[in-house]
């Protein structure tokens, strides 16, 4: 939803009905990850996509249906038998989407969801799309930290369902996950009958950038093109501007060990972030690295040649960093491309993110057979591009 939220937000203060396809569980080779919308707009308008162009046409007119009738409809679509290419995925996959209208009245929450996505405050968007009891598909609970002055708006079938679904939408807003969970229909752990869609709202991942060189402008500029925030850190003033960085969200001037000890130590670095170590200078990446390869981030990346990088081992060795957390080490950082350039460089680096991200293999698919999608590591499952 929220690459189409202004649009949905401005039919909504409004009070024109619209309706809100959105993909909510996907097999195999489906071409948009679970979370991607569309908007049927309520002058016929179409925003957004839920599979890159192959069955738009089938969930436009489903969405003109519930605009008129506001019953909230689940449909499959996978491979069509008679013709792929009238309501079918030519890629192969199969995906599910949910198809709801969109006003005031049925989705009461949208302005205060929406003022939480803006503030970059954590929120997660739970949605009933199938039950046994028909009737109940639509319910909507929103969750959102337990220290909130809000925790909790609406509710879901029973007491038991909504602690159920609001535990466990907490922990996938924590690793910024959205998912599709079976409960049963009173939102029993065990069992099945209902099939609840939470949608994580968390902030942007971060990735932290050390070292103001060249090749660190052209790492945050993709870096952002990815959906991160960017910090670009160096202790360095004359080079650690704002000027040098426009693509940064932020440039810090400090010590890079001794601001990440503080970020960590502050809350503001989770599983989802990634570090790119640039300096290729002793005495700024070893310290840094000693703090980085202690902590839980999806990814720790560090420049160098392979000379320097046997000199970075054997020093945190000596700081007394094990076999375990040296192996968590990208170096020399990024996938081998043959890249030269800071551009092509960074092109490196930010497809060994999106390799590990999604345990891809690196190879040319044109040399590949089998699915070309892959199911991302549950360890792993925190890209940006899962939070919709």
């Amino acid at each position: 939803m929220r690459e189409v939220l202004e649009e949905l937000l401005g039919w909504w203060h409004q009070d024109r009905p619209s309706a809100m396809a959105t993909v909510v569980a996907t097999w195999q080779s489906a071409p948009r990850p679970a979370g991607a919308s569309m908007l049927v707009g309520p002058d016929g308008e179409a925003v957004g996509s839920v599979s890159g162009g192959c069955v738009e046409g089938a969930v436009y007119e489903l969405g003109q249906q519930v605009i008129a009738d506001g019953v909230p409809v689940l449909q499959r679509y996978g491979v069509s038998d008679d013709d792929a290419f009238a309501v079918g995925l030519t890629c192969g996959g199969i995906l599910d989407v949910l198809v709801q209208r969109v006003d005031p009245l049925t989705f009461p929450e949208l302005g205060q969801v929406a003022d939480d996505v803006r503030g970059g405050r954590p929120v997660a968007v739970c949605t009933i799309i199938e039950h046994v009891d028909p009737a109940l598909v639509g319910g909507r609970l929103v969750v959102r930290a337990e220290d909130d002055p809000e925790p909790l708006t609406g509710h879901l079938v029973s007491e038991r369902a909504t602690d159920a679904v609001a535990d466990d939408a907490r922990g996938l807003l924590a690793a910024g996950r959205t998912e599709t969970l079976t409960y049963g229909p009173d939102g029993e752990r065990r069992g099945e009958g209902m099939r609840v869609f939470v949608a994580s709202y968390a902030p942007k991942p971060r990735m932290l950038v050390f070292g103001a060189i060249d090749f660190a402008a052209a790492v945050a500029r993709i870096g952002s093109f990815l959906g991160y925030r960017v910090t670009v850190c160096d202790a360095r003033p004359v080079f650690a501007t704002a000027t040098r960085f426009p693509d940064a969200d932020e440039v810090v001037v400090r010590w890079p060990h001794q601001y990440l000890q503080e970020e960590a130590e502050a809350g503001r670095i989770d599983q989802r972030a990634v570090l790119a170590v640039l300096t290729h200078d002793p005495k700024f990446d070893v310290p840094l690295l000693e703090v980085a390869l202690r902590l839980d981030v999806a990814y720790v990346g560090a420049m160098g040649s392979r000379r320097t990088h046997d000199d970075r081992v054997k020093r945190l060795q000596e700081a007394g960093l094990d076999d375990a957390s040296l192996a968590r080490l990208s170096s020399p950082i990024g996938l081998d491309l043959g890249a030269r350039t800071p551009e092509e460089t960074a092109v490196s680096i930010a497809a060994e993110i999106v390799q590990l991200q999604w345990g891809g293999r690196g190879s040319r698919l044109a040399e590949l057979a089998g699915p070309i999608h892959h199911v991302a590591p549950l360890a792993t499952q925190s890209s940006p591009q899962l939070s919709p």
